[in-house]
């Protein structure tokens, strides 16, 4: 039973892609979609032969279905879903990273003041219209909250992490703060805009968004993949130095690590809440605190969940839902269920 859920739960990203790719207001069968996507793999595949053999070496590809199947397929779903499965894997690989790093149940991404700080870069965007697009904007205050924050937090050469969870709180504060004052300067149009952004959508995605952000979290996920045998080495806190351990470098890499693909992930899907949160709790609900274990089930969940609840926000009513309402609700009821479960308590 174990082994079952665990290959479930690796395998649950190909599943969470063909159900997001038919569902829609113009829906395709799961059968055209498979094959669509298949045929479409071959035809890059003997692109790139043809390329790389100077025309020596291709062969002929088409796919015989109309062209309306073919746009919104390949021009519209098939981005979007990429774009929200990198998004899920992210923000809830950062979830479990820095649930780990300061041994706290409730820490997220958001402590570290990047959601402020790119909520903040996106209202400046949106509001003053100085020719800087939301994305850059947005990405390029997220780094500088982090930076403030761990500016802040170092004292005598060393954060902690009671001084980088005050830093973060008073950096949150700084650009709520400084939102709320566009926000409230503002012309009423463009504060739809910003409060619709705020609330998370993947409404914009496109080839362009995803070929910046793969690569981004690719390499982060990879990089805390291949390190997560050392996030169980933090757990055990003030005893990894005893036996040599260097704690505070390698949580220095890792607030970096994540800082990056959550920046990229804000940047250009607005603010998405408690995927950080729930993921990690369930995959560590499941099967214990190893991250040898936690680490590529959380990827994988996180990637899945996040492309079914896109999927949920523009399919059930006629109208898109933010996404950022869609994981609340679904959030808040998972948590109202692991506080009665387990009464609070947790196991790092």
């Amino acid at each position: 039973m174990r082994k079952a859920l665990h290959l479930s739960f690796l395998l649950s990203p190909v599943l969470a892609l063909i159900v997001s790719l038919c569902i829609g207001t113009y829906p395709i069968p799961p059968s055209a979609v498979v094959s669509m996507v298949l045929l479409k793999g071959a035809q890059i595949i003997s692109e790139v032969l043809k390329t790389l053999t100077l025309g020596k070496i291709s062969f002929s590809v088409t796919i015989p279905y109309p062209s309306v199947y073919q746009t919104i397929l390949f021009e519209i779903r098939l981005p979007r879903v990429l774009m929200a499965m990198l998004v899920g894997s992210a923000l809830a690989i950062s979830g479990a990273v820095l649930q780990a790093i300061f041994r706290n149940p409730l820490v997220n991404s958001y402590i570290l003041g990047i959601s402020s700080g790119a909520a903040f870069g996106a209202a400046l965007a949106i509001g003053l219209s100085v020719g800087v697009g939301v994305t850059p904007s947005a990405f390029a205050f997220a780094l500088l909250a982090v930076f403030i924050t761990t500016s802040l937090a170092r004292v005598g050469g060393r954060i902690t992490p009671v001084s980088l969870v005050l830093a973060g709180i008073i950096v949150n504060a700084l650009f709520s703060a400084l939102t709320s004052l566009l926000k409230f300067l503002m012309e009423h149009d463009k504060l739809a805009s910003i409060v619709y952004w705020l609330m998370g959508s993947f409404a914009n995605s496109d080839w362009g968004s995803v070929r910046v952000a793969f690569p981004v979290i690719l390499v982060g996920c990879f990089l805390i993949y291949s390190m997560r045998w050392q996030l169980n080495v933090l757990s055990f806190g003030e005893e990894a130095k005893i036996v040599g351990v260097e704690t505070e470098k390698l949580k220095f890499v890792f607030i970096v690590i994540v800082s990056m693909i959550t920046a990229v992930s804000i940047a250009f899907c607005g603010i998405i809440g408690w995927v950080g949160l729930m993921i990690p709790h369930i995959v560590r609900m499941a099967f214990g605190p190893d991250h040898k274990t936690l680490i590529p089930l959380t990827i994988t969940l996180g990637a899945s969940f996040m492309a079914l609840a896109d999927t949920l926000a523009r399919s059930v009513a006629t109208y898109e839902i933010p996404i950022g309402i869609i994981t609340t609700l679904l959030g808040i009821p998972f948590f109202a269920y692991l506080l009665r479960k387990t009464g609070g308590g947790w196991d790092a």
